[in-house]
């Protein structure tokens, strides 16, 4: 039998955000459409730092004072991105929201949080690489619509006509 408390807890949606604008245009989109008139999720926002090694990566003569220098700025990338994220949801009066950068592959950070949260919903902005880019870079969206254990929402930005 469900309690008071069953009944009022909210379904967790997961959004992935970066510094790209297609990841403003994914949260900003999101927000519009689905908080405006039923706040009916709780927000997690989820940043995927990469790891200062694999932004360099060298392991060679010099990493020892080249690493601390790239992480440092990896925190503060992570940091801006979140700050921004959570002026977009002040801005749209949402307050039931986790904000969090991991260490990691986004595409599995990004899985593994959708799990942490028992989410229903992941939300991830498209790049829009073309075939080329998306065979060399690897596809997030892609990769977290085949692996992720919820349903998967991709939003476009839509292209500017010219």
């Amino acid at each position: 039998m469900a309690t008071s408390s069953d009944s009022e807890k909210k379904q967790v949606m997961v959004i992935g955000i970066d510094d790209s604008e297609h990841s403003v245009y994914a949260i900003n989109w999101t927000l519009d459409h689905f908080f405006a008139k039923n706040p009916s999720f709780k927000l997690v926002l989820v940043h995927a730092r990469p790891s200062a090694t694999s932004a360099v990566g060298f392991a060679g003569p010099g990493a020892a004072e080249v690493l601390p220098i790239v992480d440092s700025d990896l925190k503060k990338i992570a940091a801006r991105v979140l700050e921004n994220a959570k002026q977009i949801c002040i801005k749209n009066n949402i307050t039931d929201v986790v904000v969090e950068a991991v260490e990691g592959d986004p595409r599995n950070v990004l899985c593994e949080a959708v799990e942490k949260y028992h989410a229903s919903v992941l939300v991830v902005g498209s790049h829009g690489y073309g075939a080329l880019k998306r065979a060399v870079l690897g596809s997030v969206s892609d990769y977290c619509a085949h692996h992720a254990h919820c349903s998967v929402m991709i939003v476009k930005k839509p292209k500017t006509k010219h």
